[in-house]
């Protein structure tokens, strides 16, 4: 039974992986997240949703991930009612999610401990939260852009010898904004605190004002270093709500992709990690195979990323025997390669000596907080949905999950090696056995009076797990698009990972969670 109790309440969704969904009242809410947590089930997303154009107003969704699959709960508010039960007594990671659900829909968490505004600078014009129907368009105030963010609560660290460090949200180089202050005593971290939200897009806005068959290229830019796993789950979701199955090729084709998105980032990852230790071999070694890897994946999908060439329905275009027969062998270039600088990074006295025991997160410390995707798998929490919610063609790939116990940068570097060993294999596998037939499934509205089609993607990114929750009206306007990445659950993780280190380890441990500033400030 997928959670005792409300089973009677929940529908499955048509959708590779099993997902259900359905409506519960205020008590539903409350029980429904502590039977979840007491059963070790993980807090996917929170987000709220205007249905006002349906006559149904407001509400507000989480999704919960089980051993059964994916738990879409909806609750809808009263009219008047903008608030619903705290969820981060029982999923710390709903804290962030739900000041966001506040700054874009104007629905607050019921005695919530931190109600500061995360995504809301202080510069978004008009009074009528972004995601409300009939809001102004973010450009309609041209003066805000002349004025200043509001200033951000901080929370301040005491005590003798205890200074700050700010950092951002101006970086050097092509990081993101993000602003981190630190709380120090010496080289000692005491606290960080971090704050983004400087780039917001207005991207699920955006969303609303295009066709469904067009959108999935707005949910591939969602955060570019995941795009393939981006526009599979926007994909996966429009052909849930609109009942398309796509060809078995199809499938094939997405899943060689996304291997080849989860080892171009683990390439370029374990150079910059080499490089934040001071050993510029590294970073040269997997600077030039990362290289060489996107320009194949550039020849053989049109692009380097591979932006794009997943579509509703199926992929864009086709793989002739020869590309093919390069991308295997291309696989055992790569690997014989890794097979000889992993002795070297292992055995690195200097490299060892700044990798282990640096931003250690223990596998208590990561069930609670949320910890997900790599940097989960590297502190004891084995959740992988190609493993656990094998859908095709992971159903007969038997994914090995890679994982650690030990948290510290050090796991994680070792499980980028396992992944990217475990990711040519499939990549392989998925070259000698590409499925005959087609590559595309034309996709067929289905009409309901006056109803939404609902749909979700759920998707194994390099990162971790991507969600999209798709409501596609009858009209075949999209009435919420709500995409959700890992980095969620992993930046207040980083927080914490980084106390009782020295600042000059900071970079290290960043890089070696590696989060999306942009899948975040959507």
């Amino acid at each position: 039974m997928v959670i005792p109790d409300l089973a009677p309440a929940l529908q499955r969704l048509p959708a590779p992986l099993p997902v259900w969904q359905g409506r519960v009242d205020r008590d539903g809410w409350r029980e429904a997240a502590r039977r979840v947590a007491d059963a070790g089930g993980r807090l996917i997303s929170v987000w709220g949703v205007d249905r006002s154009a349906l006559g149904q107003g407001q509400a507000v969704c989480a999704a919960y991930g089980r051993p059964e699959g994916l738990v879409w709960l909806d609750l809808v508010l009263a009219d008047r009612d903008s608030s619903f039960p705290d969820l981060s007594a029982h999923f710390p990671c709903a804290g962030r999610l739900q000041r966001a659900v506040a700054d874009l829909s104007g629905l607050q968490a019921e005695a919530a401990r931190d109600t500061r505004p995360w995504l809301d600078h202080g510069l978004w014009p008009g009074q009528t939260p972004p995601l409300r129907q009939g809001a102004a368009p973010a450009c309609a105030d041209l003066a805000a852009a002349a004025t200043l963010p509001a200033d951000y609560p901080f929370v301040a660290v005491a005590g003798d010898g205890v200074h700050e460090i700010a950092v951002g949200p101006v970086h050097a180089g092509i990081i993101e904004p993000g602003h981190f202050r630190f709380s120090v005593v010496g080289e000692k971290l005491l606290r960080l605190e971090a704050h983004l939200g400087y780039v917001h897009k207005g991207m699920e806005r955006r969303f609303t004002e295009l066709a469904p068959r067009d959108a999935h290229r707005l949910a591939g830019r969602v955060s570019g270093d995941s795009t393939v796993a981006y526009a599979w789950a926007y994909s996966m979701a429009l052909e849930s709500a609109w009942r398309c199955q796509i060809p078995a090729r199809a499938a094939a084709l997405r899943a060689l992709m996304l291997e080849r998105e989860r080892v171009a980032n683990h390439l370029g990852d374990l150079g910059a990690l080499g490089n934040d230790a001071a050993f510029t071999f590294g970073l040269a070694q997997f600077s030039r195979l990362r290289e060489d890897w996107l320009r194949l994946s550039g020849e053989a999908f049109g692009h380097r990323l591979m932006m794009d060439a997943t579509l509703p329905g199926g992929v864009a275009s086709d793989l002739a025997p020869l590309m093919r027969d390069r991308l295997r062998q291309q696989c055992d270039d790569i690997e014989l390669e890794l097979r000889v600088l992993r002795p070297i990074y292992d055995e690195h006295a200097g490299l060892q000596d700044r990798f282990i025991g640096t931003g250690r997160v223990t596998p208590a410390l990561a069930a609670q907080l949320g910890l997900t995707g790599l940097a989960g798998r590297a502190s004891g929490q084995a959740a992988d949905l190609r493993c656990d919610q094998a859908w095709a063609p992971y159903d007969r790939l038997a994914v090995v999950k890679a994982g650690s116990r030990e948290g510290d940068v050090a796991a994680r570097v070792a499980v980028r090696f396992d992944e990217a060993f475990e990711s040519l294999r499939l990549i392989r596998a998925l070259c000698a056995g590409l499925p005959d037939g087609a590559i595309h499934q034309p996709l067929q509205p289905q009409n309901q009076d006056n109803q939404a089609s609902l749909g979700a993607g759920w998707v194994e990114g390099w990162r971790g797990e991507v969600l999209v929750t798709l409501e596609v009206g009858s009209d075949q306007r999209i009435l919420r698009c709500h995409c959700h990445d890992p980095s969620w659950q992993n930046w207040p993780v980083l927080e914490h990972a980084v106390i009782g280190n020295i600042v000059p380890d900071f970079p290290l441990i960043n890089k070696s969670f590696n989060l999306s500033y942009s899948g975040h400030d959507l």
